[in-house]
């Protein structure tokens, strides 16, 4: 099944819509360059977008979507709202500023980006997003960074008649950051998982596995881990601002990790390149 994957290819979330396997990610895209990469992007096949508020370039990956002459149905486009904003009054607002902001009538995912804030704020920013995917705002809904113990509280909330499902889960996951836990409890619940620096920053491109690999398979370290990441039935959303990166980080369909080498790169190792807002006790 994995080797039949393609560019096009999606997967059907709890709401009932479809998410593309392969994201393209646009933290820290600098918004003089944003829209002209996100065209490159759109212009290779992706057809998923992963943006957020504080990114501050969700006005510029959405003009995008026009420049490369497509509807802005053609692509899934994700926000999130800012940890600043968790609360249900600044959620509501953020939600709308990100409307405005994106130039668009709704957004097909909207994520709490972290759980700080405490209990209030995380459970008021879900209420928010429960009314703005009722409101037709956004089609789906989820969280990002959230520990299993904000999972569960979040959990209970919606069981005891908050509303809503989560639909997505969004973290930073790759060989070194495998987060079993987490990706269980989510499965388990009919939650699809993306995987943010699925490429780890470039960081672990000297590791001799990666090595060893990409020269079996005529790849790159780079590709190799995305390959990763979609066999292990995650939604990876590599960034790059460079076009043949881009290119590479898109041309993962014409081969498959055997299913040995795909144990071999799994680790137990808990190291983040990035923040970790699961670990957070507020």
């Amino acid at each position: 099944m994995a080797g039949k994957l393609t560019l096009q290819s999606t997967v059907k979330l709890l709401s009932g819509n479809e998410i593309p396997l392969l994201g393209y990610g646009v933290y820290k895209t600098p918004t003089d360059v944003a829209e002209e990469v996100t065209v490159e992007a759109l212009n290779l096949g992706y057809r998923h977008i992963d943006s957020a508020s504080m990114y501050g370039n969700e006005k510029e990956v959405t003009a995008a979507i026009a420049k490369a002459g497509l509807a802005r149905s053609d692509v899934f486009l994700t926000t999130k709202i800012p940890p600043k904003a968790n609360g249900y009054e600044s959620a509501t607002k953020a939600i709308e500023d990100s409307l405005k902001q994106a130039n668009t009538d709704y957004f097909d995912l909207i994520l709490i980006h972290a759980p700080f804030g405490g209990k209030p704020g995380r459970l008021g920013s879900w209420k928010a997003l429960v009314e703005a995917q009722k409101a037709g705002k956004t089609r789906s809904i989820g969280v990002s960074n959230f520990g299993i113990h904000h999972l569960n509280e979040l959990e209970e909330y919606i069981k005891s008649g908050g509303g809503g499902q989560i639909d997505v889960g969004q973290y930073e996951i790759h060989p070194w950051l495998a987060r079993k836990d987490i990706t269980e409890w989510l499965r388990k619940r009919g939650a699809v998982v993306q995987a943010y620096c699925p490429i780890v920053r470039n960081q672990r491109s000297d590791e001799p596995i990666l090595k060893e690999l990409a020269e079996k398979y005529g790849k790159t370290a780079t590709q190799v881990l995305i390959r990763w990441s979609l066999q292990k039935g995650l939604v990876p959303l590599p960034k790059s601002v460079t076009p043949s990166r881009i290119k590479e980080n898109a041309d993962v369909f014409d081969f498959e990790l055997e299913e040995e080498d795909v144990k071999r790169l799994e680790t137990d190792k808990y190291e983040p390149c990035a923040w970790d807002p699961t670990v957070s006790e507020d």
